[in-house]
């Protein structure tokens, strides 16, 4: 409200959306000249679509109020055509937006849309989020949105967590920010904790292979409660939502991960409703997202970073309420409890395995022997966890070369070890695989396992054709790295292309221009002259 640019940091469940939506539309209030309909006055920007949907829904109470004033929310998971045909007939004098959707309908001209135009009389930008925002997966959005920007303009950044990125904060165009940290009434000027004070953390040690029958246990003892089960990647997502809807009755499940395109809205819309149930979701859920009365927070793989595990956390908790989080570990991960404690000041109780617990690993194992879609998740969610966990940022406590790799396969109750180089030369004995062929694993689904078997009929025709010899298919990865690191690798080759091009045309045109000028000078006799120039 002052005209400074605020870097503000406050725990989570605290009131950061007011923080920024009040004085944005005091700003605007103020305004001499009032917007008009195409003129953009303020930009929210967040890093999921659901944080966006639930701001927009805050800055709705408020704007309501003031009908001078449109507001348009500019989120992936719908045809961007829509979203630039809103804007053209509503305007939007406050954007709320994801980056990836923002930079999109700034390259939107051709389809009558010059959003640059309209951002040129922008008062606020507000970066939601704003460490995550700042990770290398927006950054390049990032900056592309803020070239088109004006440089005369009010910006906040606002997280429960900004450790680094503030030192960092230049490139979002800050200028000399004003530092902003609140902390909870009665929380000594001293303690940096980032977690409520009203939340309970515990943390569990358990073995890798009993790690799903103590998550099923747990769900079943707080039925009537509301959970939300984070899990370290999409895959494991899929597979753990599909094992928990089978073995936990009478309790709504419902799962949420970022490679979903069109069903996120929905699921985030209805859950938020919901009295009770269980939300199976990855990280996408862990930022700013406000869900009524979540009691308790189970992290079954403790998340990539601690700071994301004080943002898990958060969820529940909120505006003063009473909250539980709960992290299952490893035995060999232990000493992430300390960890945590000295890193986010996190306190940190033990909760003990119950004991007696049902072993549902072979209810799980008969699940993907009569479905050939769950041994694939399966085998995916395994793979998956294991890449997660190679890329994990505190490497020192989650060491790939100490898992007991044996252990985390029955954990995930696997009926073969898949192929994959980090178990390429090693020997489980340990892990006993089942005698039934998996390739004669059905399909549930008819017309899946009808595709399949037509698959399997044209590559026996092939051998046949070859002599029994089989064909050599290289398989193709589940993930999409590989195909984006071939086209970063084009990119970069056309942009060195580029440059060399560059150089030797204007190398050519240096060269053309110093000899009109010596032939010039030989007509008027000073060469002598000008070659001092050229030199100097």
């Amino acid at each position: 409200m002052s005209n400074k640019d605020v870097a503000a940091e406050a725990v989570t469940g605290s009131g950061k959306t007011l923080a920024f939506v009040i004085p944005i539309l005091e700003i605007l209030l103020r305004r001499e000249e009032k917007l008009k309909k195409m003129q953009v006055g303020a930009i929210i920007i967040t890093p999921t679509r659901e944080l966006a949907i639930q701001i927009d829904e805050v800055l709705t109470h408020f704007t309501k109020h003031f009908p001078k004033f449109s507001q348009i929310l500019l989120i992936g998971g719908r045809n961007p055509m829509e979203d630039v045909e809103k804007f053209k007939e509503h305007g939007g004098n406050i954007i709320v937006a994801t980056p990836g959707r923002l930079e999109d309908l700034f390259r939107r001209k051709a389809d009558g849309l010059d959003l640059a135009s309209c951002v040129k009389s922008l008062d606020v930008l507000v970066l939601d989020e704003a460490d995550r925002l700042l990770d290398m997966g927006f950054e390049s959005s990032l900056n592309a949105i803020l070239a088109f920007l004006p440089k005369q303009r009010r910006t906040g950044l606002f997280s429960a967590t900004q450790t680094q990125e503030v030192e960092n904060l230049v490139r979002a165009g800050l200028r000399n920010p004003v530092r902003i940290s609140v902390k909870e009434k009665g929380v000594a000027a001293t303690n940096t904790q980032k977690t409520p004070t009203r939340l309970e953390n515990y943390y569990m040690i358990c073995k890798a292979d009993e790690k799903f029958n103590q998550l099923v246990h747990f769900l079943r003892q707080h039925k009537q409660e509301k959970h939300l089960v984070f899990f370290s990647t999409c895959a494991c997502v899929e597979y753990y939502g599909k094992a928990l809807e089978s073995l936990i009755k009478q309790v709504k499940i419902m799962c949420i991960h970022g490679k979903m395109k069109h069903k996120r809205n929905k699921i985030f819309t209805e859950f938020r409703r919901l009295p009770g149930g269980i939300l199976v979701c990855t990280d996408v859920m862990a930022r700013g997202i406000d869900i009524p009365e979540v009691h308790w927070v189970l992290q079954y793989d403790p998340p990539s970073s601690a700071s994301a595990f004080v943002h898990r956390c958060g969820r529940t908790a909120r505006i003063g309420n009473v909250g539980s989080a709960l992290v299952f570990l490893l035995p060999m991960e232990e000493s992430y409890i300390n960890f945590l404690s000295i890193n986010q000041k996190c306190p940190m109780q033990e909760m003990k395995p119950q004991r007696n617990v049902l072993d549902l690993l072979p209810k799980l194992k008969s699940m993907a022997l009569a479905d050939r879609a769950v041994f694939e998740k399966g085998m995916k969610a395994f793979v998956s966890y294991i890449q997660a966990y190679a890329k994990h940022e505190c490497n020192l406590i989650f060491r790939i070369k100490d898992l007991d790799f044996a252990s985390l396969a029955k954990g995930f109750a696997l009926l073969k070890m898949p192929k994959m180089p980090e178990l390429r030369g090693k020997c489980f004995p340990d892990f006993t695989p089942v005698t039934v062929n998996t390739d004669s694993i059905p399909f549930k689904d008819k017309n899946r396992e009808k595709q399949r078997q037509k698959q399997l009929e044209q590559q026996r025709k092939e051998r046949q054709e070859s002599g029994g010899k089989k064909k050599f298919i290289k398989n193709k990865s589940w993930s999409k790295q590989k195909a984006k690191r071939e086209k970063k690798k084009k990119i970069t080759a056309k942009r060195k292309r580029e440059e060399v091009n560059r150089v030797h045309f204007i190398k050519l045109h240096v060269i053309t221009f110093i000899g009109m000028y010596f032939q010039k000078a030989e007509q008027l006799d000073f060469r002598s002259e000008m070659h001092c120039r050229i030199t100097y």
